[in-house]
């Protein structure tokens, strides 16, 4: 490492780290809350194409500079940016704030294809600069409660797992539609949780075979260049041999507002997270052993911004490159083998 590179990453370690704030509708303010609340950074700029969301976010840090663009955000030379902005923009963003010197965490996906999300993470590899992306169910108790159990082998080998997401409102933004903004339908934005949850409770393990179907208005989707999929079933094999099956939709008439859930599947028991009463916040974790059940995890549990105060705590820690930013690629690879068979 070069001197001046070891002497940025001392002096960080010094101070709280300086973030600036690009994209600050609920998502994004409620990561900015997340993150203030921590103690872990200073929030020094603030950006959204809506003045008054700028305003309402300017409560938390009312000496932050009011910017208009990312461009201008970079100007006040932040040690992070969070980014919260429709998916077209983040992989590009990412990337010339990780050329300007500034570390990243970003809303999913980190792009729309692999590509994408290639060139996001070989830009913070050449920075060496730290960049997470908001995959924020590896971050509640429930999920980690079984993560650990995983890793003590208590299931003993996992030959399957389900999962579920399905949202009975759908998407509010009209960009959310369009596939070149958005890069897919529901499983861009919600069926990269159920991937990631399973590839990531399983240490990112080989995926073998991917295939998909996709439906639009209760028809299958034959193009998804003009379309986007509002209920899809993927079955991912993996080089182990297991086999995971995922669902997620928007707007599903399923009795609820939300059904989101995981079941992992081994030689040696079984493992269950789930939400409680179609909440979209509150989750719970148990293991099986044959008809028997304990529970693992339980609400309450304040999960949502707690991927932004690790990525805000780490970046005070250490703000080089992460590793683990590679398992992104492999993500947004899985995603592309998705609709491979439609593009």
């Amino acid at each position: 490492m070069l001197m001046s590179d070891t002497r940025t990453t001392v002096e960080t370690a010094t101070r709280k780290p300086r973030l600036g704030f690009v994209g600050l509708g609920w998502i994004g303010r409620h990561r900015m809350e997340a993150i203030a609340a921590s103690g872990h950074a200073e929030i020094v700029a603030l950006s959204d194409p809506a003045p008054e969301a700028v305003e309402a976010s300017a409560a938390l840090s009312p000496g932050a500079a009011r910017c208009a663009s990312l461009d201008e955000v970079l100007a006040e030379r932040p040690d992070g940016v969070v980014i919260a902005t429709p998916s077209a923009m983040h992989a590009d963003q990412t990337i010339r704030a990780l050329e300007a010197g500034a570390a990243v965490f970003c809303q999913k996906p980190l792009g729309r294809t692999r590509d994408e999300a290639e060139a996001a993470v070989a830009a913070a590899r050449r920075a060496d600069r730290l960049l997470h992306v908001d995959l924020s169910y590896r971050h509640t108790a429930a999920l980690r409660a079984i993560r650990t159990a995983l890793d003590a082998g208590a299931l003993g080998e996992v030959f399957a797992v389900d999962l579920t997401f399905h949202n009975a409102y759908g998407p509010d933004k009209p960009w959310f539609f369009d596939v070149t903004q958005s890069g897919g339908g529901c499983v861009m934005d919600l069926g990269v949780h159920l991937v990631d949850m399973a590839l990531w409770a399983l240490d990112f393990p080989e995926v073998a075979d991917v295939s998909a179907h996709l439906y639009a208005g209760g028809r299958p989707l034959e193009d998804a260049e003009a379309q986007v999929e509002d209920f899809a079933v993927v079955t991912l094999t993996l080089a182990t041999g297991a086999v995971v099956r995922l669902t997620c939709s928007w707007n599903l008439p399923a009795g609820r507002d939300a059904v989101i859930g995981a079941d992992f599947y081994g030689t040696g028991g079984g493992a269950s997270f789930a939400n409680v009463d179609g909440s979209f916040f509150n989750f719970t974790a148990h293991l099986h052993e044959g008809t028997a059940s304990r529970a693992v995890a339980v609400p309450p549990d304040d999960w949502g911004g707690r991927a932004a105060a690790a990525w805000a705590e780490r970046l005070a820690r250490d703000p080089r490159f992460d590793p683990s930013a590679e398992n992104l690629v492999r993500l947004s690879g899985v995603l592309d083998r998705v609709y491979a068979g439609l593009r």
